[in-house]
């Protein structure tokens, strides 16, 4: 109960004394204000680009294991000329993999053309990746149906003139995307009927996006176009059953791929095994150092409002001298005094925070309302503010309030 008292009476010292110096405490909390908005703005940016990238990441599946030609990971001992000398993957590769690989719940044969124009009676849609798969692509990814289906196992494995659209591309050939399906659209010089449409997903920070995309079979673009050609990036998805590590699934198929390639013991291999991990890790160590460099140009500012309360309490203290003398005069203890002014440069920081966050807060509806744009400020970045608020105020205040603590009672008294 004491403590309770002597923190509402330092509290109601401390407002009164902000009050009666609005100017000063405008100036005092400046640079604070900066400082918070400083970090927290840079913390929420990287924490929306870390989730957006994330997301796209995401997609592509954390139980999923991408065989190309070329590995994801790159650094300054990047060896791309042994890389060039690899094969791409073969529908020879594909099809063994089916045969030989336990651990997996879908494998698919994939390449991709890209910027396509399709044309329906007077429409066009410039820019269409066209996607070539086979029949497990619908189980190595993920995708909803606004309407429509997927291929039946028949459809893929004769090579059916059927076709699946993005939202995008039905809306913009026939102007309602509910009237797509049965529709008959020319891709690659071959008449195709739709059988269904994506749903609207956006496009990703990665450019993924089914929105822009068709897909037709493997076995029907072969008989048009050389689908295991290097210039169309093959690749063959392998997606593992759940329940079952990525590593296992991983492990698997490296053994399964040196022995399709016929690679000796000791042998490189002639093929990358990448995942969606490889690209978390290398965000990650990007994000650590973005977040270093916001902790870099918040801090100094933060020095700066941070000797500016302090300089304001040293004033405060010298203003208030004489009161400091009446209160100890009348029996205030020493740590009475301290705290009072400890409270004030605390207070002065945390009002300086909350303006800072508050301005960080409006900000992320300015760039939602201009760039459509949700940028994220999570609750931890908040008390992070907050708590750095106290601390710079408790350091600030710290020497001003123990100064007054020590002043002679009588000497105070006396001062004018």
């Amino acid at each position: 109960m004491i403590f309770l008292k002597l923190l509402r009476e330092s509290f109601l010292f401390a407002f009164d004394a902000l009050r009666q110096n609005k100017l000063r405490t405008v100036l005092s909390l400046l640079g604070i204000t900066i400082g918070i908005f400083t970090i927290i703005t840079v913390f929420s940016a990287v924490d929306t680009l870390r989730d957006n990238l994330q997301a796209s990441v995401n997609k592509l599946g954390s139980n999923s294991i991408f065989v190309q030609k070329w590995p994801w990971s790159f650094g300054n001992d990047y060896p791309w000329w042994k890389y060039i000398q690899r094969p791409v993957p073969k529908l020879r590769d594909y099809n063994e993999l089916q045969k030989r690989v336990q651990t997996a719940q879908g494998i698919s044969y994939e390449i991709t053309l890209s910027s396509r124009t399709l044309k329906y009676m007077s429409n066009v849609v410039d820019n269409v990746d066209v996607n070539v798969v086979s029949a497990d692509f619908d189980k190595t990814w993920s995708h909803d149906y606004q309407d429509g289906r997927y291929f039946t196992d028949v459809e893929s494995r004769t090579g059916a003139p059927v076709a699946l659209v993005g939202h995008d591309v039905a809306e913009g050939l026939f102007n309602d995307v509910d009237v797509a399906i049965g529709k008959q659209i020319k891709v690659l010089g071959r008449s195709v009927t739709i059988v269904g449409v994506y749903a609207k997903e956006g496009e990703d920070m990665l450019g993924v996006s089914p929105d822009k995309q068709i897909t037709i079979p493997i076995n029907f673009a072969r008989n048009i176009i050389d689908v295991q050609n290097e210039k169309y990036n093959p690749q063959v998805t392998v997606r593992g059953k759940e329940g079952i590590a990525s590593a296992e699934v991983e492990s698997e198929l490296m053994g399964v791929m040196r022995s399709i390639r016929r690679l000796s013991p000791g042998t490189d291999d002639n093929f990358a095994l990448n995942k969606s991990t490889i690209l978390s890790n290398q965000l990650d160590s990007l994000f650590t150092i973005v977040n270093w460099a916001g902790w870099v140009i918040g801090i100094f500012s933060i020095l700066v409002g941070g000797f500016g309360i302090a300089n304001i309490m040293f004033v405060s203290v010298k203003e208030r001298t004489n009161i400091i003398g009446i209160q100890m005069s009348l029996g205030a203890k020493g740590y009475f005094i301290m705290f009072q002014f400890l409270i004030e440069a605390v207070l002065l920081c945390l009002m300086g925070g909350a303006i800072g966050i508050f301005l960080v807060y409006l900000l992320t509806f300015g760039i939602k309302a201009v760039f459509d744009v949700r940028v994220v400020l999570y609750l931890n970045n908040i008390i992070l503010g907050v708590g750095i608020s106290v601390i710079i105020g408790i350091i600030s205040g710290i020497v001003p309030a123990y100064f007054a603590s020590r002043l002679d009672p009588v000497e105070a008294i006396r001062t004018n």
